[in-house]
């Protein structure tokens, strides 16, 4: 990656925009074209989901400046929602001078579970396992050769008493594996599988379930960067405004749930986004981010944002991120496999670093937005365009519809219509 920063790419045209983000990230034209045509046809799409009938299409946008660990990142986000993919950019715009993204991860390791009923002293049962639990998890080791061989394997075996429960008390077996750089479903459900018989019969009991959690606490993402205050002043905003404003949204967010639930969806935003470009289960991490922003018993922000000694804005995020870059979509769907070329990224863990500082980069974005100019202003200059579009406009006449839509503040359709008989179109 040349640099991730490139000046007026905006108002480049789309084959501009193309080529530019080509010659950053050295891609070659059969990779760029997997975005051209969005990866797939109906024939290559027939053997990934059940009843295929056709495709769908989303946006994939660039996300510029991101400068993550000391290395320019450009970052392919799939997206619908207006306002993200710019809002995210600026935020890294503004990183870049504290340095851009530091971003850690912990080890990839996914956590299976394994219930067990019909035990008749719950207690004894657990430790009966526990005694046991040197030859399951050599057992487990054994399973996935390939993935030992990368390092990857059995770690620990946990085994916890559920007592207050509808049907009673029971068991539940963790079993804490390594998946490296795979997401890790598929190694972690055949693990549970194999030894759920050995863990029947030591228990006495019956294995009900035995699946992977998403709820992957043990395969932390964390992101901070630093926003000096000079970068924060805006119009007719000071610097100190901006930034106690952004801290002040987000107390509200740490103490509140009704709050907390938008304030996170902006932090998803930034990460979904990203997650689906590369071909991995958003499902999966939406799931994890929202159960671990609730595991104190109370749902709270994901993020923190605060003011160092200098008065510098900081902030940091910390959620799972149970990401992969083998297996699955990852090596099937070619536009996955652009995305992934483009970040330059070689393991999940950089894939996850990435991903972390995107979701931080858009979350500062709409607290921003939030406690600034409100956030209805860039949304609503974004979709006017699309509603002028809808509205039949186009070539120049999208932006001037847009713009007048935008200065009367009635963004709707009949309005765009209304508009471009003005101007003898329509």
């Amino acid at each position: 990656m040349t640099t991730s920063r490139i000046p007026g790419f905006y108002n480049l045209t789309l084959s501009e925009r193309r080529v530019r983000a080509a010659a950053a990230a050295e891609l070659s034209p059969l990779e760029l074209a997997a975005w051209t045509t969005g990866g797939l046809t109906p024939e290559s799409a027939d053997p990934l989901v059940e009843n295929v009938i056709g495709l769908h299409s989303l946006p994939v946008g660039l996300g510029l400046n991101f400068i993550v660990n000391g290395r320019e990142v450009l970052v392919p986000m799939v997206i619908e929602e207006p306002s993200v993919v710019a809002g995210a950019s600026f935020m890294a715009k503004l990183a870049r001078a504290g340095g851009g993204f530091v971003a850690t991860t912990s080890a990839p390791e996914m956590i299976g579970q394994m219930q067990v009923l019909d035990v008749d002293d719950v207690y004894s049962a657990r430790l009966k396992i526990l005694e046991h639990k040197t030859e399951l998890l050599a057992e487990a080791d054994g399973i996935d050769p390939v993935l030992k061989k990368f390092g990857g394997g059995a770690r620990a075996l946990e085994v916890r008493v559920i007592e207050n429960s509808s049907i009673g008390a029971f068991l539940v077996v963790h079993l804490i594996y390594d998946v490296r750089d795979a997401m890790g479903a598929n190694a972690v459900n055949t693990a549970c599988e194999k030894l759920a018989p050995q863990i029947a019969a030591i228990s006495g009991g019956r294995v009900h379930l035995r699946i992977l959690s998403n709820l992957a606490d043990r395969r932390i993402s964390r992101a901070r960067c630093l926003i000096p205050i000079g970068e924060l002043a805006f119009d007719d905003f000071s610097g100190e405004t901006v930034r106690d404003g952004i801290i002040e949204a987000w107390a509200f967010a740490a103490c509140d749930p009704y709050r907390a639930a938008t304030h996170n969806k902006g932090i998803m935003n930034g990460v979904d986004a990203v997650v689906l470009a590369t071909g991995n289960d958003w499902r999966a991490i939406e799931a994890g981010a929202h159960a671990y922003a609730a595991r104190s018993g109370r749902y709270t922000s994901l993020s923190t944002w605060s003011k160092d000694k200098d008065g510098n804005l900081t902030g940091t995020l910390e959620m799972p991120m149970a990401v992969g870059i083998i297996g699955g979509a990852t090596k099937v769907h070619p536009a996955a496999k652009a995305a992934l070329q483009l970040m330059g990224v070689k393991t999940a863990s950089e894939l996850a670093e990435v991903i972390a500082s995107v979701g931080l980069a858009q979350n500062l974005a709409a607290l921003r937005a939030l406690a600034t100019e409100g956030i209805q202003r860039g949304h609503m200059s974004l979709h006017a365009r699309q509603v002028a579009i809808a509205a039949g406009a186009s070539g120049v006449l999208i932006e001037k519809v847009a713009a007048q839509m935008v200065a009367e503040k009635l963004v709707r359709i009949d309005r765009a219509e209304e508009i471009l008989k003005s101007f003898g179109a329509g």
